[in-house]
């Protein structure tokens, strides 16, 4: 599976051209962009094949952080090596994160006015609707075995019911899917392992150098926060925070939510447990992957707590070094692990491992959809009655019925009449605007 030139390789100018399209019109989530560079890449120009791609589509899965982004990483790695990679990873990324940028500087400026209120209430509403169409998407595929229903179940209570950290949730279920694939596979409905053309040699030289040049890429800025700002400065707190997550975010966005507010919102207190949610629909509304949410949290993060600069620069700071964080990881892991996807394609222990974790993101993303539930529809929250309990419980008569009825129509319009996530956004924002005047 190494890059090489052949008839159907584009020329260097050809990818980049090609990926700034793609950056620009990567709407809907990771489906909607793997099917997208599918078409671009595969049907249309024929740069890899069927075979190539789906291999590559399965090998992303196996690693943490967006999967959409690092197929498009992959493929410019294979079709023009570390160039090709960077160019077109960075290419997806790029505009989503500029057009995030200049939307989270519009909300830290707007958000305590009653219009902005209003309309994010319609956009929470829409998110809701859609992390509740992730479960049911990814449960449908995902929970096809009873022990697969057992491992979400169980991640949910861990989430939900004991507040347990998600990373321990997460990898905890990797290393059990581990373990069964070797005794049980059939618990896991793993397929054989078909013999394939003998190996190529282990490509330790080119992974050792990617280890090296990536994780100081990775780790470069996070040195220069130290040395100039200290480790009580909200940006290293942020570069700290996000590298971490950029380590355990399995599962894709809405399962990094959830981990994410229990963390920025519970022990950092950085932003409120709406605008968590705000955030996420400001994501759903550009290209670039979901995980973008991200560098909308690092933005008031530092915005926030501004010193020694303005909360504008502190914010534009926050941002970007979130975004670095975030991504750089996802070069270091194609660039290290790529020339090995023909032997990660074979170890049944590996597929059993990423079958786990799907498996328990179902469950996570169950209590993402309960915390999101809980937030929207509930004005208020009982803190004496909460304090011995892992989870919090509503104050009832602060239900919020104008709430309500958004979600359900967001509901309507998502999952029974099929409507698109722009206007399924455009519609519930527009609604609260308008329920905003009775």
């Amino acid at each position: 599976m190494e890059f090489g030139v052949n008839a159907s390789t584009p020329s260097f100018s050809e990818l980049v051209r090609t990926f700034a399209r793609i950056g620009c019109l990567s709407f809907g989530g990771p489906a909607g962009q793997i099917a997208l560079m599918h078409r671009e890449v595969v049907e249309e120009r024929g740069w890899v094949s069927e075979e190539q791609y789906l291999h590559a589509l399965n090998f992303c899965h196996f690693l943490p952080g967006p999967e959409a982004q690092q197929l498009a990483t992959w493929i410019g790695w294979k079709l023009h090596g570390w160039r090709g990679g960077l160019a077109a990873g960075l290419l997806f990324v790029i505009p989503g994160a500029l057009v995030i940028l200049g939307l989270s500087m519009l909300y830290a400026a707007a958000a305590r006015l009653d219009w902005f209120a209003a309309l994010f209430l319609g956009i929470k509403a829409a998110v809701l609707a859609l992390v509740v169409q992730a479960l049911l998407r990814i449960a449908g595929r995902a929970l096809d075995t009873r022990f697969k229903q057992g491992l979400a179940v169980a991640a949910f209570a861990a989430l939900a019911l004991l507040a347990l950290p998600f990373p321990l949730v997460v990898l905890g279920a990797g290393a059990l899917g581990f373990i069964v694939a070797a005794l049980r596979p059939d618990w896991l409905a793993l397929k054989p392992i078909a013999a394939g053309a003998p190996l190529p040699p282990r490509p330790w030289a080119a992974s050792l150098r990617a280890v090296l040049v990536w994780g100081a890429v990775w780790v470069a800025p996070l040195v220069l926060v130290l040395v100039t700002l200290g480790r009580d400065h909200v940006l290293w707190q942020v570069a700290t925070f996000f590298s971490q997550l950029a380590v355990v975010t399995f599962g894709g966005a809405y399962a990094v939510l959830a981990y994410m507010a229990q963390e920025a919102v519970g022990t950092l207190g950085w932003l409120g447990t709406g605008e968590m949610a705000d955030g996420l629909g400001l994501a759903e509304t550009t290209p670039g992957p979901l995980i973008l949410v991200t560098q909308f949290v690092g933005y008031l993060a530092a915005f926030r707590a501004p010193e020694p600069f303005s909360p504008l620069v502190a914010g534009v700071l926050g941002a970007a070094l979130t975004t670095w964080v975030t991504f750089a990881p996802c070069f270091l892991w194609i660039f290290t692990f790529a020339p090995w996807i023909e032997r990660l394609e074979r170890s049944a222990r590996l597929k059993g491992a990423l079958a786990a974790i799907t498996a328990a993101v179902v469950g996570v993303i169950a209590s993402l959809t309960l915390w999101f539930a809980g937030h929207l529809l509930f004005r208020q929250f009982d803190a004496a009655r909460s304090a011995d309990l892992p989870f919090e419980l509503p104050v009832w008569s602060s239900f919020d019925g104008r709430a309500a009825l958004l979600a359900g129509l967001g509901a309507v319009l998502l999952l029974r009449l099929k409507w698109g996530v722009l206007p399924v956004l455009g519609v519930t924002a527009s609604a609260g605007l308008l329920l905003a005047q009775f």
